[in-house]
């Protein structure tokens, strides 16, 4: 195995994704990594107790030798062995999000020479993360221009603070790098609908399922966008509300989403999926800034060349190229401004 390689967890954003990442790539790619000052700079910094789980998650899948997974710990060091296709149960045991360690897991498995099916217990819509239907409905679609064959289903939702939500992904393992295909996405294409969904616990639904839906439809309308709203009502351990907004194109898909909370209007809540959506559907680019993000990963295991643009890039884009580039020696060039509209291009060593 080659020499160990040292992650500043600090740099960039210096959140946890830069763990995920590096996880992500050690599993797939057999790297032994240490990660160090691991979320430094947060109010409570070293691994939570969804960092642990995706820690986890990743051992069991490559079979890792891990020293340093403990609350608030903020070193680690990770050994991994092969990986193996298989069935796995993980249980974050909070609220953490669920989607998180399904995606540090799913570069491993989608290389394993073999199908696997997993499930992960925790949170399902959380203020900090990707929600379960943009997992299923954008980044899942997406990723399908790279090979990656998975199917996601939502068993339970979990909301903060008690989670209890539950998803499942079925993946079919490609074998080996030389059969993940480059992403290749600079054009939208034509517009073709917008769909959505507005969802509350079974408590809450019916205060404010039709509000939501009413206010989607209507603002959307007021721009120029017809528009459908699916209600679901979701039995839930905490109670909660979200929405979800998916633009389909002729060549791509983008998501947004909102989640509700204690004092905030039904109203307000829709409000805010609505002006996500029309803000990146006003701006130049193919992928909103969190699908850019999320592909860059699968992207950085192709051998091929990959180019794709967004409509923003985010510092948490730029920290999570540092570390591709650092763990597969690839290019990543990112044309474009912080904040901005650009391009990124992962190429040859």
């Amino acid at each position: 195995m080659a020499d160990i390689i040292t992650i500043d967890g600090s740099q960039g954003e210096g959140g946890g994704q830069i763990l995920r990442t590096s996880l992500a790539f050690s599993a797939a790619l057999g790297r032994e990594i240490r990660v160090t000052k691991i979320r430094a700079g947060r109010p409570r910094p070293g691994l939570r107790a969804q960092h642990m789980a995706a820690v986890e998650a990743a051992a069991a899948v490559c079979g890792a030798e891990v020293v340093g997974v403990r609350l608030g710990s903020q070193e680690i060091t990770f050994r991994p062995g092969e990986v193996l296709a298989g069935r796995y149960r993980f249980d974050i045991g909070t609220a953490g999000s669920t989607v998180l360690v399904l995606q540090t897991i799913i570069p491993a498995l989608m290389l394993a020479d073999g199908d696997s099916d997993v499930t992960v217990t925790g949170g399902t819509h959380n203020p900090f993360s990707p929600c379960f239907e943009y997992l299923r409905d954008v980044f899942g679609l997406l990723g399908s221009a790279a090979n990656l064959q998975a199917y996601f289903e939502l068993v339970r939702a979990g909301f903060y603070p008690a989670g209890g939500g539950k998803v499942r992904m079925q993946i079919r393992g490609v074998g080996s790098i030389a059969n993940v295909a480059p992403i290749r996405l600079l054009d939208r294409g034509d517009l073709k609908y917008v769909e959505g969904v507005s969802a509350a616990s079974r408590t809450l639904a019916g205060r404010v399922l039709d509000r939501q839906s009413t206010q989607v439809l209507g603002r959307l309308a007021a721009a120029g966008h017809s528009a459908t709203a699916e209600q679901a009502v979701w039995d839930t351990d905490s109670p909660g509300t979200a929405v979800f907004l998916r633009t389909v194109f002729t060549r791509s898909v983008a998501g947004v989403s909102a989640l509700g909370r204690r004092g905030l209007p039904a109203e307000e809540v829709a409000d805010h999926a609505v002006d996500a959506l029309l803000a990146f559907l006003d701006a130049p680019g193919v992928l909103d800034p969190h699908a850019a993000d999320q592909l860059l990963t699968l992207a950085g295991l192709c051998r091929q060349e990959s180019r794709f643009s967004t409509t923003r890039i985010t510092d948490h884009l730029l920290t999570n190229a540092a570390v591709v580039r650092q763990l597969t020696g690839r290019q990543v060039i990112i044309d474009g401004r912080t904040g901005q509209p650009g391009t990124i291009a992962v190429g040859e060593q």
